[in-house]
């Protein structure tokens, strides 16, 4: 009733109105999401938490400029909304049939959002021009809160590389010779493992688990069609608040160690290792070139630190900074950052569209939460999977420098293709 009476005092093109409830954001995807045309969730570590049922209103664009598009159009919404968001890693969008229904880059108003911060939560209904509601509170009314997620289920599987690992290992070989004949100083380059279950679970229970295994990451998942994109991503692409911004691009990989003694080791190994700090090295000064222009007081560590997650551990260097830019004029200066295309931009992409052979979609894009003033986060789309009933794709990538090896970058992979093919063949 209280959510019914703030609809009927909103005003404007889209009526907007919002309570205080005590709901889980991710409880309200996995309640609905069969119920609404599309389904969101996002969530930071210790920060700000989304669902999102249904849309009231789409923006979407494609090919360069594609982002700034979008944030022309969104400028013009009321406050106190949040919009998902989400973009491919080509600026043209998404090629085959495995991303059917995905967009170069959309931004969603949703229908109905509950988000989470500090503790608190707050339902927040959008109303398309001419609804009068009825039919969305009514379905509201009807979810019912779900059950509890079962994990690590008796099921069967079958698990395929695509492209074969020894095909990959000529791929990183190859690239290495074109970083020796100066073709560019670095590329990264993606694979996938494609995995089928017979008795798959739903996409968001998938999500919850991730979110319980991985607290420290970024948690994600976007619901198109019969598909749905979900993730545990490490690093955040840019995030603005006010006029300041900050972001930790990470690059140089290592493994986690059985115990504290042999994870400070490798640790140590990697911080120590040239090989990865000249990678390392090569995506922070991109980003901070790229986003000089547009910024003051950009700062950041002469030496990068460790951070740490439950497969891997990377370089790290926290980057802040104030800017009068919107979120989204910074992430187009940034995308597809170093650690994602290569360096330099222009060369890697042109060596990763013609060898990679694979359609990375929205793997190695954007994915998060932006406000009608500018405000907003994204992360970088990795650790992920798309979900499609029975089949899943999972993606991982890595950098490839000068004194790359193709058996350990090979390796590096399985590490990071681990948080998605635990929770896919859990048995």
């Amino acid at each position: 009733m209280e959510l019914d009476e703030a609809l009927r005092a909103a005003s404007g093109m889209i009526r907007i109105a919002s309570v205080d409830v005590d709901i889980d954001p991710l409880d309200l995807v996995r309640a609905g999401s069969e119920a609404f045309g599309w389904a969101g969730f996002y969530a930071s570590p210790q920060a700000r938490s989304i669902g999102a049922l249904g849309s009231a209103a789409t923006f979407a664009a494609g090919g360069p400029g594609r982002l700034e598009t979008i944030d022309g159009e969104v400028c013009s919404l009321p406050d106190g909304v949040s919009l998902l968001l989400g973009f491919s890693f080509d600026e043209n969008g998404p090629a085959g049939l495995d991303w059917e229904g995905f967009s170069s880059a959309a931004a969603i108003l949703p229908e109905v959002c509950v988000t989470r911060v500090g503790g608190r939560s707050s339902l927040t209904v959008a109303l398309r021009p001419g609804s009068d509601g009825r039919a969305l509170l009514g379905l509201l009314s009807a979810l019912r809160a779900p059950g509890d997620v079962v994990g690590d289920r008796e099921v069967d599987h079958t698990v395929e590389s695509r492209p074969l690992p020894d095909d990959w290992r000529d791929l990183v070989g190859e690239a290495v010779e074109a970083i020796g004949v100066d073709t560019f100083e670095k590329v990264v380059l993606a694979r996938t493992v494609v995995v089928n279950t017979p008795r798959p679970q739903g996409p968001f229970d998938l999500a919850a688990q991730l979110r319980d295994r991985y607290p420290e990451c970024r948690v994600f998942g976007w619901q198109q069609g019969e598909s749905t994109f979900l993730g545990a991503s490490p690093e955040v692409l840019i995030t603005r608040e006010g006029d300041r911004f900050q972001l930790s691009p990470l690059a140089g990989s290592a493994p986690r160690g059985a115990d504290a003694d042999r994870d400070r080791r490798f640790g140590d190994a990697l911080l120590s290792s040239d090989k990865d700090r000249l990678e390392h090295s090569i995506v922070v000064e991109d980003a901070v070139r790229r986003l000089s222009s547009m910024t003051t007081g950009i700062t950041h560590p002469s030496e990068p630190v460790l951070q740490r997650f439950a497969t891997v551990q990377h370089l790290a260097t926290p980057i802040t900074g104030h800017t009068d830019r919107r979120l989204l004029d910074l992430a187009a200066a940034l995308h597809p950052t170093a650690a994602v295309g290569g360096h330099p931009r222009a060369e890697a992409l042109a060596f990763i569209a013609k060898q990679e052979g694979i359609d990375r979609g929205w793997y190695s894009g954007g994915i998060g939460w932006m406000e009608p003033g500018g405000d907003g986060e994204l992360a970088i789309a990795l650790r992920c999977a798309l979900v499609r009933g029975d089949h899943a794709i999972v993606y991982a990538g890595n950098g490839i420098v000068d004194g790359s090896n193709p058996d350990e970058e090979l390796i590096e992979t399985r590490l990071k293709l681990r948080p998605m093919l635990d929770l896919l063949t859990a048995s």
